[in-house]
């Protein structure tokens, strides 16, 4: 088995076509193929159907990629590291964000890793907390923002705030920041709300499951952005996190106010890999995470939040 085999495999995985992994590995087609070909011989398994949608993944390719990205990954981060400029911190870190918390966050941290770290290369990636969580605990990436989440037997985790969730409606609805939407007043209105089985949906129907309305669900959706365009669209009202709407409502595009009747918060926590010592450009990168957040929630750029009881708390080595 061998790197140009893997990376083959994960490519074509990722873009679901032959002919795209060859492009952007600037190899012939026909050497693309080989490669897959190579593995599925020496495993004995098929990798991929082809179907008309593309190149899909069978379940073994599936956890042969899962393995494939970690270790290619690894080796990415080892060249960086290895070729460092004199007294400069230099590798390439993983970063998971929240979808919630990208328009607040990805361009600060961004400019804040380039400013003290420029031999630092960042890899953004978003999803919802339990991705997130499973592809820090898989090691595909290096360290995340995730929610309502405690240590684990393989995460060490540091408190960073506690944000209020936000009723969120169409601009002439009024909604203002400093008037506490109660949870009957948004359950009067149509919904439009993450899908069964996301974390935010699951801090939603608890919520409301002790105001006694019947709620209309109009849409569910898994995108956040969905999510907003359709409230501006007139499609009904949804709950969110403030910092997934603050330019928003600071732009004039939606209207929002914390919910109340019952409060709700969530925990917005820096999850990190239990090891003897953290590698010198995670922990930098984590450290600027750290920092850049409590800025945030000091300055009231990150609306309706408070620091956690420990977010002070710098990223530290985690016991083995």
């Amino acid at each position: 088995m061998e790197l140009r085999q893997l990376t083959a495999l994960v490519t074509v995985a990722e873009v679901g076509s032959v002919t795209k992994a060859a492009k952007l590995l600037h190899v012939v087609q026909p050497a693309v193929t080989r490669q897959i070909r190579l593995l599925e011989e020496e495993l004995g398994v098929p990798l991929f159907q082809r179907t008309r949608h593309g190149m899909v993944p069978t379940p073994a390719a599936e956890v042969l990629i899962m393995r494939a990205r970690r270790a290619l990954h690894e080796l990415d981060a080892a060249r960086a590291e290895l070729r460092p400029e004199p007294g400069e911190v230099s590798g390439i870190v993983s970063v998971g964000l929240l979808e919630s918390v990208l328009d607040i966050l990805a361009q600060p941290l961004t400019e804040a890793v380039a400013r003290r770290h420029p031999g630092i290369e960042l890899r953004l990636f978003t999803g919802y907390s339990g991705h997130l969580q499973q592809w820090l605990d898989t090691g595909e990436i290096d360290l995340s923002l995730l929610y309502n989440l405690s240590d684990t037997p393989s995460l060490s985790v540091v408190p960073l705030l506690r944000e209020q969730l936000w009723a969120v409606a169409p601009p002439d609805a009024g909604l203002c920041a400093d008037s506490p939407v109660p949870w009957a007043t948004v359950l009067a209105h149509p919904l439009v709300l993450p899908v069964s089985g996301h974390g935010l949906r699951a801090l939603i129907d608890r919520a409301r499951s002790v105001v006694p309305m019947a709620p209309r669900i109009v849409v569910q959706t898994n995108s956040m952005l969905l999510q907003k365009n359709l409230v501006l669209a007139g499609h009904g009202w949804t709950v969110l996190p403030a910092a997934g709407v603050a330019a928003d409502v600071a732009g004039g595009r939606l209207s929002g106010a914390p919910l109340t009747a019952p409060d709700v918060e969530r925990s917005v926590v820096l999850g990190l890999q239990h090891r003897n010592r953290l590698l010198a450009p995670v922990e930098a990168v984590a450290s600027s995470l750290t920092r850049l957040v409590s800025d945030l929630v000091r300055s009231g750029a990150w609306p309706s939040a408070r620091p956690a009881a420990t977010a002070d708390a710098r990223p530290r080595p985690a016991d083995g």
